[in-house]
């Protein structure tokens, strides 16, 4: 049984696309939209070569990810949201565009929808601004983590206006879609980030001091600590821009620690971003691959 009738998820990147995808195969008639519709259709066509691969398998039957396809669609603008009855943002770190967007939604939406941001390290108290007060009861924090398709782990945040029967009926409809949600509060960064982004920093300073490679510091992550990915490789697969803004966000909220490498901004400025651009701490060739 369903707890929500219909989703949209707002932003057709990778994060955006795979929660849609998430959605889609739970069941969920799932729409999404980016800036322009042919983002939204680009992405569309992604995820359904994920389904057709088998990619998204495991948790998923072949029933479940057959339906999927149906489930699936990609709409022009948020103008296509009005009989949406939950609503996940999932643009760019950027707070005043993700403000802009909840002010149109908060407007376009039945009074009874629910939304949710999937930022990584805004606060949510702080996003809510741009909401009703009493849309501010059915609003809260859905921090997904990349591949979501195969990450199992969402932070939920809810602020101090979320109702708690709206908490639980989101947190239920994640584990419904194969996920485990754990209750995080409402601070910047919330937890995952901060533990992360503790290590990256770290591990850039280490390359810049002369101690490790990056290559080795992976290595290092993986086969001495378990990880399935080291720090580097995923700055790469994320883009290094990415990690830079949560840094100064994170910089601002709690200080020295949390400093931007200036290694960092180099490698940002110089335009290597990471696997998309063909250059980050790795180089690749033309369809993403390591060289």
């Amino acid at each position: 049984m369903r707890l929500f009738d219909r989703v949209g998820v707002v932003g057709a990147g990778m994060m955006g696309s795979e929660i849609a995808l998430m959605f889609a195969l739970g069941g969920y008639p799932t729409i999404l939209s980016d800036q322009e519709r042919a983002q939204a259709d680009t992405a569309l066509d992604r995820l359904h070569g994920l389904i057709e691969r088998g990619i998204v398998r495991g948790f998923w039957n072949a029933e479940q990810a057959q339906a999927a396809q149906h489930n699936l669609s990609a709409v022009s603008g948020l103008e296509d949201y009005t009989d949406r009855d939950l609503v996940i943002e999932a643009v760019f770190e950027n707070a005043e565009l993700k403000r802009t967007i909840f002010a149109r939604l908060d407007s376009i939406l039945p009074p009874n929808a629910g939304l949710a941001s999937n930022t990584s390290s805004i606060s949510i108290a702080s996003l809510s601004a741009a909401l009703a007060q009493e849309r501010r009861r059915r609003f809260l924090g859905t921090h997904f983590f990349s591949p979501v398709s195969r990450m199992r782990l969402v932070e939920v945040i809810p602020t101090m206006d979320t109702d708690p029967a709206f908490f639980d009926q989101v947190t239920q409809a994640l584990a419904d879609i194969g996920k485990t949600p754990i209750r995080v509060k409402d601070v910047v960064g919330f937890a995952v980030n901060r533990l992360l982004h503790a290590l990256v920093i770290e591990s850039i300073r280490l390359v810049e001091e002369g101690v490790c490679s990056a290559a080795d510091i992976d290595a290092a992550c993986k086969l001495g600590l378990g990880h399935p990915i080291g720090p580097f490789e995923l700055l790469d697969n994320t883009t290094n821009s990415l990690s830079q803004s949560v840094h100064e966000i994170l910089y601002a909220a709690y200080g020295e620690r949390f400093l931007p490498r200036p290694l960092l901004r180099q490698m940002v400025d110089a335009g290597y971003n990471g696997r998309k651009a063909g250059r980050g701490w790795y180089r690749y060739d033309e369809d993403g691959k390591r060289t």
